[in-house]
């Protein structure tokens, strides 16, 4: 057997990046911690917002600068009151602010218990004002 994959879009995460603070050089390369300000997501499906102060960018950058390696985790609020834990990691090339993640979420609310069994891929193009805008996508496999 086969398997394919399709993405079908999920709506969009506005993210708005705070305080950064460089950690210094490690042997994992240069450590970054960004503060995330603030979050908002749209979708038909889901409306929700950072729910804590929890969130961050554990960045790490290649030797260069030039690549970044992402690792965010944040809570958010639904509109209607569910907690959705988000977690992903991705590469980000520095020189055009242009990012790829993977996310997954976690939540025990029924309501959006589908979010638990999905992969999304989030396409994000950070803006000069430290405003970052991911296209979000579910990851879609069928046998083919």
């Amino acid at each position: 057997m086969k398997a394919t994959a399709e993405l079908v879009s999920m709506g969009t995460i506005t993210v708005q990046l705070g305080e950064r603070i460089e950690v210094g050089k490690g042997p994992k390369g240069t450590r970054l911690v960004v503060d995330v300000a603030s979050i908002e997501v749209e979708s038909d499906r889901v409306r929700a917002s950072l729910a804590a102060t929890d969130a961050a960018d554990w960045l790490t950058l290649s030797e260069d600068g030039s690549i970044g390696c992402v690792d965010v985790r944040f809570t958010l609020k639904t509109d209607d009151g569910a907690y959705i834990y988000v977690e992903y990691t991705g590469r980000a090339d520095m020189t055009s602010g242009l990012i790829a993640t993977a996310p997954t979420f976690q939540t025990s609310d029924e309501r959006y218990g589908w979010l638990n069994k999905i992969q999304a891929v989030g396409a994000g193009a950070l803006e000069g004002n430290g405003r970052l805008i991911y296209s979000l996508y579910e990851v879609v496999i069928t046998a083919a």
